[in-house]
């Protein structure tokens, strides 16, 4: 490889795309992947003896799933791959990444990452209920364990994800209660000449729906969630909802729930990347410039910048390669580049059609019971987090956190953080913008105690 050390986080579309463009330009790249298999979440793979093929496992995505696949076995060869690697740090030009019990401190002239997205995840009273799962943890039983999350499964939140878990769950042969959508039909409708960006994904939202209806499953919009039900000794047992003036209940056993998605942005953050609110979906987000250039040698490439979608990603997944080898000096294909760009504006305009019709429910989430948990790691209420305002004075969400504890869990803030700023600027009736975000801190993940250092 030469002088050139490329490192490469995250082997979903995007990384498999921004490998690609790397060996493409004669390097041997470092690829770093916490799972155990390439295809990152949305084409998460199952064990090699798994027997499901990838229709049965993506559905509409099956042709572009298996194209990942074999693209990224025919670039094993020539690249180091370093499955179940968790990248926990990046400081002073290093990447700190653990595997089996040891820890190395790789150094690089160009970091791409493609950290992908997690599921933002709104708190409802009782969810911290045993069967209350995000929507991706759904998908991940489903597709790499082969199995449902409960007998009758009740689907809550709103987004693409959640018609799209709730299908492939049918077509699994699951029993689905309901899905439970808290976004109105109407804004649908409204946002339709942004979604019209990406006909094809538009048309497949459409089918998805229709699949769910034929299967018989009751599909409601514009719901209030009231309370997930159920006991510590046998978790979720329903869910209440208000639809249209009437209280409703539907029974289930697990429940799937999530808004959306965001970025995992933590490596970004630790890489010194800079973060801007965006008002469109009430989030911060690390900036970049159109090619995926975040500054310091570092690269952004999919869901982890933006969230654009699984085929927008191996688009901004490639610019981001190509951004980085025209860094280092490298010749890059210049209409490639432009064609891409194109293809990338496609995909924001269909995003925002996306934010406008599925938006996140922040007027639900600001106001959520006191005896309601909004940290699950913690066990923190909502009461103690509005009393780290009303009487710890707090002014923003880093000093809530140390008051609180909210977000110093497991999940370091990933399910709460986005609700605990909601809470935070409700309680001190401002917007949501002046509460900040919580800080990205190594380890990202929790990593052994006993790691042994290894630095190359």
């Amino acid at each position: 490889m030469g002088e050139h050390r490329v490192i490469i986080v995250g082997a979903g579309p995007a990384g498999v795309r921004a490998a690609q463009a790397v060996v493409r330009a004669g390097l041997r790249p470092i690829v770093i992947d916490e799972a155990s298999r390439a295809g990152g979440q949305i084409y998460r793979r199952p064990p090699e003896n798994f027997k499901r093929d990838h229709e049965a496992l993506y559905g509409t995505e099956a042709a572009r799933a298996r194209a990942i696949h074999e693209d990224f076995a025919a670039l094993l060869p020539h690249i180091d791959y370093r499955p179940e690697t968790l990248v926990w740090n990046v400081a002073e030009g290093h990447v700190w990444a653990a595997h089996e019990g040891e820890t190395q401190a790789i150094p690089y002239n160009a970091l791409i990452v493609c950290s992908g997205a997690s599921d933002r995840v709104a708190p409802i009273k009782g969810w911290q209920a045993a069967g209350c799962y995000s929507l991706g943890g759904a998908q991940i039983a489903l597709k790499a364990q082969g199995c449902a999350i409960g007998h009758r499964v009740i689907f809550l939140g709103s987004g693409p994800l959640l018609y799209l878990a709730a299908a492939q769950y049918v077509k699994a042969g699951a029993e689905v209660a309901a899905v439970l959508d808290t976004s109105p039909f109407w804004l649908r409708v409204k946002a339709a000449p942004k979604l019209a960006a990406m006909p094809e994904l538009l048309w497949q939202g459409v089918k998805l729906l229709r699949d769910l209806k034929r299967a018989g499953v009751p599909v409601l919009t514009g719901v209030t969630p009231v309370e997930i039900e159920g006991d510590p000794q046998n978790g979720v047992s329903g869910v209440t909802v208000r639809h249209k003036g009437a209280v409703r209940h539907f029974a289930g056993d697990a429940v799937a729930m999530g808004w959306h998605v965001k970025p995992e942005a933590q490596i970004a953050d630790l890489a010194r990347a800079t973060f801007a609110f965006d008002p469109a979906t009430r989030q911060w987000l690390p900036q970049t410039d159109a090619d995926g250039r975040a500054g310091n040698a570092l690269y952004l490439g999919g869901d982890g910048a933006r969230v654009l979608g699984a085929r927008s990603a191996e688009v901004t997944g490639e610019l981001a390669a190509m951004a980085a080898l025209a860094d280092l000096g490298l010749t890059v294909d210049a209409d490639r580049r432009r064609w891409l760009l194109a293809e990338k504006a496609n995909y924001a305009t269909f995003a925002k059609g996306l934010a406008q019709a599925f938006p996140w429910p922040h007027e639900l989430v600001a106001a959520i019971p006191d005896d309601a948990i909004v940290c699950r790691c913690e066990a923190v209420t909502a009461a103690a987090l509005r009393a780290s305002v009303s009487t710890a004075h707090a002014q923003e969400a880093n000093r809530a956190k140390a008051f609180s504890r909210v977000g110093m869990g497991r999940c370091q803030g990933r399910y709460c953080g986005h609700a605990s700023a909601e809470i935070i600027a409700a309680a001190r009736a401002v917007s949501l913008e002046k509460t900040g975000r919580l800080r990205g801190q190594a380890p990202v993940k929790p990593i052994p105690v006993s790691l042994k250092r290894n630095d190359i």
